[in-house]
């Protein structure tokens, strides 16, 4: 029989697998910190819809006005991922669960759908050239690269939150803008504690816990951001070997 697909809902949500980080024993912080999460999201029109299968196949996305991104826009939707890995690629999921995405904002009476993209594919996005393919065009920039991506269904366009095109702060510091959105952010965040140690270099971790700092944000940001020097860095999620060569680049910049 042909897998299904299932559609989180407060009833299901504690028993259903989040995809990304699959445990069946022992819980993992950043699953559960996540499905805290998503209770209190989904009642806000929060879609997380799956394979009905042991893997990575989903869609996750909202409505723009309650979507924890520096994005603004009229009767939109939000994009957060869309992934299908390993061995159920190729078998036509991405273009279901992206086509009930599409029937879901019609059916609202939505005027399109956005998510994050880039000039060139960058890591942690989904994959943009497959969201082209159905009508997503870049609507916005902000430095770096960066680019939202819409599928307008009236002419109108969303647009980056003007914060979000700033990209820098005031502290010189590594600072980490996160998240719990993504189940992979706790262990994250715990990289970067353990390797500032190590390093004794002083950093900042600013948990965006409400709609009003994800929408004020001071980059691009689809759970993750990272700053050095003031400056930007980038929204993906870190090893320990990237978070040291970032700041062995600002030791050698300033002459440390």
């Amino acid at each position: 029989m042909e897998p299904s697909f299932i559609t989180l809902t407060p009833e299901n949500l504690a028993q259903e697998h989040l995809c990304c980080i699959i445990r069946s024993k022992k819980p993992h912080p950043g699953v559960e910190a996540k499905r805290r999460w998503l209770a209190e999201r989904i009642p806000e029109g929060h879609v997380f819809r799956k394979l009905d299968v042991n893997g990575t196949v989903f869609i996750e996305y909202a409505p723009l006005e309650t979507a924890w991104v520096p994005v603004v826009g009229d009767n939109y939707l939000y994009i957060y991922c869309l992934w299908v890995l390993g061995e159920f690629r190729g078998k036509g999921y991405a273009r279901a669960l992206m086509q009930s995405c599409i029937d879901d904002a019609r059916a609202q009476g939505r005027s399109g759908i956005c998510m994050l993209g880039a000039e060139k594919q960058k890591a942690w996005l989904s994959d943009q050239s497959f969201a082209q393919r159905f009508g997503f065009t870049a609507v916005d920039g902000a430095p770096n690269g960066y680019q939202l991506l819409a599928l307008s269904f009236d002419g109108t366009k969303p647009q980056f939150a003007p914060g979000a095109k700033a990209q820098r702060i005031d502290s010189p510091e590594l600072t980490v803008y996160y998240s719990d959105q993504c189940p992979y952010i706790a262990q994250s965040v715990e990289l970067v504690r353990k390797t500032c140690a190590e390093c004794g270099v002083p950093f900042h971790l600013i948990r965006v816990d409400t709609l009003e700092k994800a929408k004020a944000l001071p980059c691009v940001f689809n759970n993750w951001a990272m700053f050095m020097n003031g400056e930007f860095v980038t929204v993906n999620l870190p090893d320990a070997a990237a978070i040291r060569r970032l700041l062995a680049k600002r030791d050698a910049e300033s002459g440390h």
